[in-house]
């Protein structure tokens, strides 16, 4: 049985076909233009085949409240020619096939917690570190969303002594984790993108800095038991022993477990174990279980 998903980026739609258990067979990518443009690509590669769901992992902010009249439709995104765009109506109903949705992050760590590094806990965070920043949240198995989702992007940091750039780029807040350390922040402090720099650069210690603040901020609020840091930013692995090492700094042996030690960090900050599948495969896990409930519908 063929599942398909959709991973909605702010840069490019990422369009694959698979099955339940997670396995991708087929994949297409587009660049995200205009929802004139953009959608009826996505449309056409979906239609090729004969699935029977589909899963949407989105870019946000989402309309994640089913009783909404707009569930599953993109909110006030920087990207505005996809405000207010009605993202699963759209898909369910031009496709015809029960559909899930949810942020990409969410999905990502929906991921992780079924089948990647958080399999058989019962609490994850999963953060993307990229273009832009976002985290996903995992308590007692299911996704939180809450009032609308978390923000962890938007958390608000102590800007670093000696930063030059210590209001960050975020067009909405000053200092918070997004506009100080996504890709684009990196980039525009530096004036040099982040793939071109050597591991001696001295951004990393600043951005090590920065995201600790977050771990430690997250494990301080909702305790997660394990934490997973992904992105194209932490494709840089010599990342995840600074940031450790400072989370471990900032926390200062107030947090009595034996995960939050110099020994038991390395397996509590870790990388995504799916690698850069953990957001389609969320994806598929999101179609898998539209398909669950329509057919709990039927009976």
């Amino acid at each position: 049985m063929l599942i398909g998903a959709l991973e909605a980026g702010g840069t490019k739609m990422v369009c694959s076909i698979g099955n339940r258990q997670g396995e991708v067979l087929q994949r297409a990518s587009f660049p995200t233009l205009s929802p004139e443009i953009t959608v009826p690509q996505i449309l056409d590669f979906m239609s090729k085949f004969d699935i029977k769901a589909l899963g949407i992992g989105s870019f946000g902010p989402l309309d994640l409240n089913p009783a909404s009249p707009n569930y599953g439709g993109i909110r006030m995104t920087p990207k505005k020619e996809w405000q207010g765009y009605p993202l699963l109506t759209v898909m369910r109903d031009e496709l015809g096939v029960p559909t899930g949705i949810d942020t990409d992050v969410n999905a990502a760590a929906l991921a992780e917690a079924t089948l990647g590094a958080g399999r058989g806990m019962q609490s994850l965070l999963y953060v993307t570190v990229g273009t832009g920043i976002g985290g996903g949240l995992i308590v007692n198995g299911q996704v939180v969303h809450g009032l609308v989702h978390p923000e962890v992007g938007h958390m608000l940091l102590a800007p670093a002594d000696g930063d030059g750039m210590p209001d960050g780029i975020c067009p909405f807040h000053r200092h918070c984790l997004e506009g100080l350390a996504s890709g684009p922040a990196i980039e525009k402090r530096w004036g040099l993108s982040s793939k071109l720099m050597t591991k001696d650069h001295p951004a990393w210690d600043l951005e090590a800095g920065y995201l600790a603040q977050m771990c430690a901020n997250m494990i301080c609020s909702v305790s997660p038991e394990i934490i997973v840091l992904g992105g194209g930013v932490m494709q840089q692995a010599h990342l995840f022993p600074r940031i450790r090492e400072k989370t471990l700094a900032l926390l200062n042996g107030y947090v009595d477990s034996d995960r939050i030690t110099p020994e038991g960090i390395v397996s509590y900050i870790v990388p995504p174990a799916l690698g850069v599948n953990s957001g389609v495969i969320g994806a598929l896990l999101l179609g898998a279980k539209a398909l669950r409930k329509a057919q709990e519908g039927e009976e």
